[in-house]
C-alpha cells in the first residue's frame, strides 16, 4: 500500500486552483503508466478528516469521534494498493511520482499482509484459506 500523507492545505478540503488541477493532471498521467505497466490495483483520494468519524473500539464498548483528527502530517490523504514484486520497485515507482500535494509531500509504503504472513504452514496446508 502506497499512503500519500496529508497536508494542512489537503486538510482543508479539494480547492480547484489551476496549480492543483495541473497536480490532478499530472496525478492522472501517473497512474496511467502505473496501469499499463500492470502495477495499479486502486487508488483514491480521501476527502479532509473533518469529513470523517473514528470508532474505538474497546471490548463491547464502541465510542464515535467526529473528525478533524490529529495533526495533519499524521493523516492520510490518499493511496494506492500496487502490485509490485518487492520494495525496491515500490520505491523506484514512488520516486517517479509527481508531487502529489501543493506543500511538500510525504508518501509512504507499507506492505500488506499475505495469508502466508499470518498462518503457520499447517493451517495453510490444511485448507485455510489463501
Amino acid at each position: 500500500m502506497v499512503i500519500v500523507k496529508a497536508t494542512e492545505e489537503s486538510e482543508k478540503g479539494f480547492d480547484p486552483k489551476p496549480d492543483m488541477l495541473k497536480i490532478i493532471e499530472d496525478m492522472g498521467r501517473f497512474n496511467e503508466e502505473l496501469k499499463k505497466a500492470g502495477v495499479l490495483v486502486t487508488a483514491d483520494g480521501l476527502q479532509p478528516s473533518s469529513a470523517g468519524k473514528r470508532v474505538a473500539i474497546d471490548g463491547s464498548r464502541r465510542t464515535v469521534i467526529d473528525g478533524p483528527f490529529a495533526e495533519a502530517r499524521e493523516l492520510v490523504a490518499g493511496f494506492w494498493i500496487w502490485n509490485v514484486k518487492d520494495m525496491d520497485e515500490a520505491v523506484a515507482w514512488v520516486k517517479r511520482c509527481p508531487q502529489p500535494q501543493l506543500a511538500p509531500s510525504v508518501i509512504e509504503i507499507r506492505p500488506l499482509y499475505e495469508m502466508e504472513d499470518i498462518l503457520p504452514e499447517s493451517a495453510s496446508a490444511q485448507g485455510a484459506p489463501r
